[in-house]
């Protein structure tokens, strides 16, 4: 069957929201429990009528609503909307948004917030042009600001080895040996660990967060079940001031220590992008200078 061109209010019977999105061409949609679902607004309607919901607010909740991202991820982008775009854009046509009105509302924001709006709004632009509401995009070009990242606390395994965490001793070692993030750990089972290894596929939101995050990785100590919410981990581990994701620095920093290769270090992280496991490889601690310090004095005797 091919795509049929409904018209705002006319409905039609599908079996998931992914079968309305091949079988309707259309900007939005509401699916109700029955299966039914009906257009609520058609692109060749929203072209020619402006007071059908070509406004930032309305056009920006349909397009965050009907994108395929993780739970977690379009909770972020209503948050960013409701706290920074919405005040200011709500009511705009999304074709009277220019580029300096964008980069104004960016550059009153802290660095990461303003890299997240950002974010945002070249993908609300994106989906508006993949959309033909747009002939082009204000965000395109706008210049985001340089978030730095301040260097992440985390202990050494030599540090962590050493400590008793009580009963959750056997799951914090788990997650240092491993790297695996707390969203994927809670979610594992024995069926996922078999022939030495460790096969990572899910995570509590359904998805790893990124076809990268699909990995295997060697079993070197023993599995025990997670509590089912991080901050039972994070308590225990604030007195040493570092979190559940610190210990994936603990990790990363073990492979660099036994002489893992980045590329290969980035695949058993299941990091997308290869600059996020320099960024850890990279770090130097205070100790490795004394290191070096003894090399080049035995060096130059």
């Amino acid at each position: 069957m091919g795509a049929r061109e409904l018209r705002r209010g006319e409905e039609l019977k599908v079996s998931s929201k992914f079968e309305a999105r091949l079988l309707i061409r259309g900007v939005g949609f509401r699916l109700f429990g029955n299966g039914i679902v009906r257009a609520t607004l058609h692109t060749s309607e929203m072209t020619t009528s402006p007071d059908l919901a070509t406004d930032f607010l309305t056009l920006s909740h349909h397009i965050v609503s009907s994108l395929p991202i993780r739970k977690k991820t379009r909770a972020t982008y209503r948050s960013v909307l409701r706290n920074h775009l919405n005040p200011v854009f709500g009511n705009q046509e999304i074709t009277s948004i220019s580029r300096s009105d964008i980069q104004r509302v960016i550059s009153y924001l802290p660095p990461q917030t303003a890299a997240t709006t950002l974010a945002v709004m070249k993908t609300i632009y994106r989906e508006a042009q993949s959309r033909s509401l747009i002939g082009s995009s204000p965000a395109h070009g706008v210049s985001g600001p340089k978030v730095m990242v301040a260097p992440r606390k985390f202990l050494i395994w030599q540090e962590l080895e050493q400590l008793d965490f009580g009963k959750y001793t056997t799951q914090i070692q788990f997650m240092a040996l491993h790297g695996l993030r707390w969203s994927e750990a809670v979610v594992l089972t024995q069926a996922d660990i078999r022939d030495g290894r460790i096969y990572i596929s899910k995570s509590i939101h359904g998805q790893t967060k990124s076809r990268a995050g699909i990995r295997m990785v060697p079993l070197v100590s023993q599995f025990k079940e997670l509590p089912k919410s991080p901050k039972t981990l994070n308590r225990i581990l604030r007195p040493y001031e570092v979190t559940t994701h610190s210990l994936r620095h603990t990790y990363a920093y073990l492979l660099k220590q036994q002489g893992v290769h980045v590329t290969t270090a980035q695949r058993l992280l299941g990091h997308s992008d290869p600059r996020v496991t320099m960024n850890i490889y990279t770090q130097v601690l205070d100790n490795e200078i004394d290191e070096v310090g003894v090399l080049l004095s035995r060096a130059v005797k």
